[in-house]
């Protein structure tokens, strides 16, 4: 995959985390793609991103790509509203949120999905990545929301 294709980013601070949150709005997953590792404290998701970032009004340019969002230093996890057992159930991901603790630098990252579900992950500090792992591929349908 080209270098210039690729999208690479850190999220240390809130700001940082809005850009990854727009980068991710309205990605793809399934309840397989989420895993903990307690031992290394690493989340992932792995998601189809679309690629707002090159999206234009013409259909040609609109694109999806395999990408991976870790977040480092993680405490605890906890899922709210996404049901459990639907293997085959498409969480299509809204936001992302800092909440830091009273206490600074640990805190919380809500991973907000459609239809209300949410992820709650707590950590020692704010440290997410968003990389792209494959090669873009077009795509027919732009993400809309009702108003």
């Amino acid at each position: 995959m080209s270098e210039a294709n690729t999208l690479r980013l850190l999220a240390v601070d809130h700001d940082d985390l809005n850009v990854i949150s727009a980068a991710c709005q309205d990605a793809v997953c399934k309840p397989a793609d989420l895993s903990y590792d307690g031992r290394k404290r690493r989340f992932t998701i792995e998601l189809n991103r679309f690629r707002w970032e090159v999206d234009k009004a013409d259909r040609k340019t609109l694109q999806r790509v395999r990408s991976a969002l870790s977040f480092e230093d993680v405490t605890g996890v906890k899922v709210r509203g996404l049901p459990s057992k639907q293997e085959d159930l498409v969480l299509s991901v809204l936001s992302l949120d800092w909440k830091p603790d009273e206490d600074p630098p640990g805190g919380e990252v809500r991973v907000v999905f459609a239809g209300d579900g949410e992820l709650v992950i707590a950590a020692d500090c704010l440290d997410v990545t968003l990389i792209d792992v494959s090669q873009p591929w077009s795509t027919k349908h732009r993400p809309a929301h009702k108003d």
